[in-house]
């Protein structure tokens, strides 16, 4: 979104992809800052876009308002990741997780092999201290979870996977987090618009037929196909799309280079 970018509550909520009336019960629970005013319409700017959608992320990943109010009250606050999570002092490094925490690495903005298991959450907090609410967001993305006070688990390994190769291609911390939320709610509405047809369709048939055991393995049949088809077909247009705008680029590379 770019820098500047006004949204009024309704045009908030729209973007977010939640609703007036959950806005407002974030305002009214103290998780969302309330918007700069002008007459008497409130607009929103892009950092009351980020938190709302980090909220969502993690009411989805059932954590609770007041929690997350915590948390990011805590960040906000600039508060030590130690004081917000409890996590043990650097003399306590015989205690479990902190041998990961000593083996972190201590450039903050190169991510840990995929590999690992279990990343420090002293290294994580350091990584994404510059992005506002960088730890919420990382684990609100599904890359991480928290496994006690001084660890994280690596949940899902190919986004984390993906966030390694954007850091070692240069992007920022920042950026790094944008393009996996992105990544994200692109799948979300591709698997969110297969499923809908499915519903409409398959689904439907089966409810209003006779539940015979044709009936049972026609549907199961179909289920087997929307599981793997629209991840298959999307990753496949996704690498021709690739091929393409990368084959533009390197033309026009070579253009370049004959010129000089």
């Amino acid at each position: 979104m770019a820098a500047g970018t006004e949204f009024t509550i309704d045009e908030l909520a729209r973007e977010a992809g939640t609703t007036v009336r959950s806005l407002r019960v974030y305002h009214e629970r103290g998780v969302l800052p309330p918007p700069q005013v002008k007459g008497r319409t409130g607009f929103y700017g892009s950092d009351h876009l980020n938190r709302v959608r980090t909220i969502g992320r993690l009411l989805d990943r059932g954590i609770k308002l007041n929690g997350i109010r915590e948390l990011l009250e805590a960040w906000d606050r600039g508060d030590d990741l130690g004081d917000i999570l409890g996590v043990p002092e650097p003399e306590a490094l015989d205690q479990p997780g902190a041998a990961a925490e000593a083996e972190a690495p201590s450039d903050p903005a190169v991510m840990p092999p995929v590999s690992e298991r279990v990343v420090a959450a002293t290294e994580l907090a350091d990584r994404y201290r510059e992005v506002p609410h960088g730890l919420a967001r990382a684990v609100a993305t599904g890359m991480y979870q928290p496994l006690d006070a001084a660890t994280y688990l690596v949940a899902d390994h190919q986004l984390v996977r993906i966030a390694e190769q954007l850091a070692a291609a240069g992007a920022s911390p920042a950026q790094v987090l944008d393009e996996v939320e992105r990544l994200r709610d692109d799948c979300d509405r591709i698997a969110r618009r297969f499923v809908d047809v499915f519903e409409r369709t398959a689904w439907q048939s089966f409810r209003q037929s006779e539940r015979t055991s044709q009936d049972r393995a026609e549907l199961a049949e179909r289920v087997a196909v929307v599981r793997a088809v629209p991840g298959q077909t999307a990753a496949e247009l996704v690498n021709r799309f690739v091929a393409r705008y990368l084959e533009r680029d390197i033309a026009q590379l070579g253009e370049e280079l004959s010129g000089q």
